[in-house]
């Protein structure tokens, strides 16, 4: 009696086990992810500073959605001008993705949003001297730099 339980208990485990990995799903290194920005960002922003965005196109591998357009995208500055010493251009990158209400860490590219057209002043130095802005509702792209279990 006492080894039946203990069978059942495995073959339970066991069956549970393989259930998950059939939903799992990995994205390839080098998949991009286009993302609609839900918050304002800008240069002055502090690096670390993290946003919001939502998934702007559903994700396929061989065929099937394993990340839905509208899913929760999370991100941080990179780099930025708020620090006049290590002054740098505004880069973001996605940190995270909500997959059924869980939130999967991801590592992407960093992406430079294009900021306001060039000056005079920006053409003979190289460099702007504004503030880059990132409106919501901006579209961005990243490509992933290590796959994703989903």
């Amino acid at each position: 009696m006492k080894r039946t339980k203990i069978i059942t208990v495995i073959a339970m485990i066991c069956c549970c086990v393989a259930a998950s990995s059939i939903n799992a799903a990995t994205i390839p290194a080098g998949t991009t992810i286009a993302v609609t920005t839900h918050s304002l960002i800008t240069s002055q922003d502090a690096v670390g500073s993290t946003f919001e965005a939502r998934v702007a196109q559903n994700v396929s591998v061989r065929g099937n959605v394993v990340l839905q357009a509208g899913a929760r995208a999370f991100g941080r500055v990179s780099s930025s001008r708020r620090n006049p010493r290590r002054s740098a251009p505004l880069g973001v990158e996605l940190t995270s993705v909500s997959v059924n209400g869980r939130r999967v860490a991801v590592r992407t590219s960093s992406v430079e949003p294009h900021g306001p057209p060039q000056t005079a002043r920006t053409a003979r130095y190289g460099h702007t001297a504004g503030t880059t802005v990132v409106n919501p509702r901006t579209r961005l792209q990243f490509q992933l730099l290590q796959p994703v279990t989903l």
